[in-house]
């Protein structure tokens, strides 16, 4: 053989061992191995919506929606609006809040004959409504589930539970603090794991085991009872206490609420678009 055709040979061999280095990474300290473990997926979960203290809402469940008012929080209900709703005040820069009954039945609700009859109680009070049995939730979290996935298909930013102290009340069930913290924290899961904040509704007395798994609160008639301070853990830890009064006027309790950090208003009892605001 002659030395050129030789030298070639060389070269390619030389070539060919190179390119075999470089493919299977040797020589590289950054490479991984065969044995690293794959790279985590990136986190599919929104971040929440988390309102700070004193900002200025409107609360409205009953009449035709009044969707001019100027907030940047609107607290709705979740059935009777759809996600054009939703777009709108969302397309003027408010946060909607999804208002869901999670603590009794409504015999009006297009999801009723899914609750089991067993798990009917008490009348609340209110019209067509039954205290459920909150100790079962096997069955109740499916349904819920249901209707927070309905939430979030039609983009709220957040879910207000109601009816959550259903143990301090005549239900027609042995309820125990213990059924009603575990019934909670429950919603609070169902809500966060689909990208929706959630409102701790009431039951003052268990704002200190429930603190951390709720980002807001929504509280009826503090001051009527004496009890807006109760809600100082929240605004401490910087979450929103949305607060209606029904019975006491603007002026016999804003300064107490205003200096607390509450976002207070003066209400109808149905819950239609009036509104007086401290």
């Amino acid at each position: 053989m002659s030395p050129a055709p030789f030298l070639a040979l060389i070269t390619v061999i030389a070539l060919i061992a190179l390119v075999a280095t470089a493919c299977s990474g040797g020589g590289s300290d950054d490479a991984p191995s065969a044995q690293d473990p794959p790279a985590p997926p990136p986190s599919e979960t929104p971040e929440l919506w988390r309102p700070e203290p004193g900002l200025d809402w409107q609360w409205q469940l009953n009449g035709t929606l009044d969707p001019d008012v100027d907030v940047p929080v609107y607290d709705i209900d979740g059935f009777d609006h759809g996600a054009d709703v939703v777009d709108a005040l969302h397309g003027r820069g408010v946060r909607v809040i999804c208002y869901i009954n999670v603590g009794a039945w409504e015999d009006w609700r297009p999801d009723a004959a899914d609750f089991p009859g067993e798990l009917r109680g008490l009348g609340n009070g209110w019209e067509g409504e039954r205290w459920l049995d909150i100790r079962e939730r096997d069955v109740l979290r499916p349904l819920l589930a249901e209707r927070f996935d309905m939430c979030a298909e039609k983009g709220f930013d957040a879910v207000e539970p109601d009816l959550v102290d259903g143990y301090l009340n005549d239900t027609g069930f042995p309820l125990t603090a213990g059924d009603q913290l575990a019934y909670n924290r429950m919603v609070s899961e169902l809500a966060r794991e689909r990208g929706l904040s959630v409102g701790l509704k009431n039951d003052l007395d268990q704002i200190p085991e429930l603190l951390d798994d709720f980002d807001f609160a929504v509280n009826e008639e503090c001051a009527a009872f004496g009890e807006c301070e109760r809600l100082r853990p929240f605004i401490e830890a910087g979450k929103a206490v949305f607060h209606v009064e029904y019975e006491l006027a603007a002026d016999e309790f804003c300064a107490e609420t205003t200096a607390l950090g509450l976002s207070s208003l003066v209400k109808r009892w149905d819950l239609d678009a009036w509104r007086e605001t401290c």
